[in-house]
Order: structure tokens, then sequence, then C-alpha cells
């Protein structure tokens, strides 16, 4: 489907990614969605071990059509604008790091793999490295995380249950020990992926740094009003 949907890009006129209207890939209008500073986007409640999380967008309209495209319907042309979001929260969270800083990207099932024709966050986590590296930062990629066990689907499942869902669920690959590492995705909701990814890094000697995703959901706890979350516009 990877193929088929950059074949299918370059071939037919396009419908923007993010609001179905033709002009290209993406309209400047949704492109500008992507286009916004980074910020810290922690989930309410807050899964114990997340490291702090930075994202550009909100996870809704246009934006969650863009990413769902990528992932879900092989509009492989978008990695380098949704990169490119990714790398303005990866430079965020790497902030003032003295030494490289290596990414890893939250990894996908070989089942989810297979059925997408592409592994959509490593896609992006490559894209997000190379412009974080253009704009001077000492960056790289690891795919340093591997399933261990298989999970259910998280689609409707509480906070709560997303996190025993998840728990030991990853292992590391390779040797992590010492090194700096921000973990990213191309979302975060509740939080648990993250929290789980970092805690096997952290098992494996890592300095879990923190989390960069492109978009956040917006998940207020009980007695918490929007603003206290940020201008998430």
């Amino acid at each position: 489907m990877g193929l088929l949907g950059a074949a299918l890009d370059l071939m037919l006129p396009q419908q923007c990614a993010g609001c179905g209207r033709t002009g290209g890939l993406l309209c400047s209008a949704c492109a500008a969605l992507l286009g916004g500073p980074a910020r810290v986007r922690p989930p309410r409640p807050t899964p114990p071990g997340l490291p702090r999380p930075w994202a550009v967008a909100a996870y809704t309209g246009a934006v969650r059509e863009m990413i769902l495209a990528h992932k879900e319907h092989g509009r492989t042309g978008l990695a380098r604008p949704l990169g490119s979001c990714l790398a303005t929260a990866v430079l965020a969270a790497a902030g003032d790091a003295a030494c490289p800083v290596l990414l890893v990207p939250v990894p996908s099932s070989r089942a989810s793999v297979r059925r997408r024709g592409h592994d959509p966050t490593l896609r992006i986590a490559l894209a997000a490295a190379r412009e974080a590296v253009r704009s001077g930062a000492a960056v790289s990629v690891a795919r340093a995380l591997a399933h261990r066990r298989r999970v259910a689907d998280q689609a409707g499942l509480s906070a709560a249950d997303r996190s025993a869902n998840l728990a030991g669920a990853l292992e590391v690959r390779g040797d992590v020990r010492g090194a700096l590492v921000v973990v990213v995705d191309d979302v975060i909701t509740t939080g648990a992926t993250l929290a789980e990814a970092a805690r096997a890094l952290r098992s494996g000697g890592a300095r879990v740094r923190a989390a960069a995703v492109v978009a956040a959901t917006r998940r207020y706890g009980d007695g918490l009003a929007p603003t206290e979350f940020g201008n998430f516009a």
C-alpha cells in the first residue's frame, strides 16, 4: 500500500490529505497547521514514567486526517511535512543537550507493517532527523525497541487499560547504555505507549530526556480547565 500510495500521488491529481480539496498533497492552510511551535502536551492523567512530551499540533480535524492518510492510506509523501513538524518537537525536546541525541521511534508490530506496507513512525522519525541535522543538531535514529509480546488493539481502551495492556510489551534491541534518547511517535493520546517505551529504554541503560510527537489529543483530567493545558487551538 505504501508504494502504491506514493505512485498514485505522482500519477493522479492530488487531493489535500488534510481537507480533501484539490491543490496538492497538502494545501497551504493545512500545511500551516504543522508549522507552529512545540509545547509540552501532557495527557491527564499522566501515566507514571512518561517523559516530558513535546508536540506541535492538536490531533483533531485536518491534522488527524493527515496522520491517518500517512499511516493507514499509503500517502507516504506526507512523511516529509510530518517529519518536519516532528523535527520541531525533537529540537524542543533535545533542548541544549551537550551530547548527540538518539531518536528512538515507537516500534510498529510486524503485522501492522505488513498491512500498511511501511512503518509510518520510523519513516517520519528518519525525516525528522534529516531536518534536525540540517538545523545543526546532532541527532540520529536507532530502531532500538521491539515488541516482546502481542498486545490487544488499543482502540476503545481507557487510560488505565492501555497502561495494563502495554506493561512489559517492549524490549530494547541493541546497546543503548548511556545514550541520550528522545522517544518519538506520531501521536500521544493517553501516554501509555510512550511511557512503556521509556521504561524499556531506561531498563537498557538509556537516559530518556523527553518524548516528541507531531500531535497530541486534548485530554483533560477532572478539575482541569483547558487553559491549564496550554493554548491548544
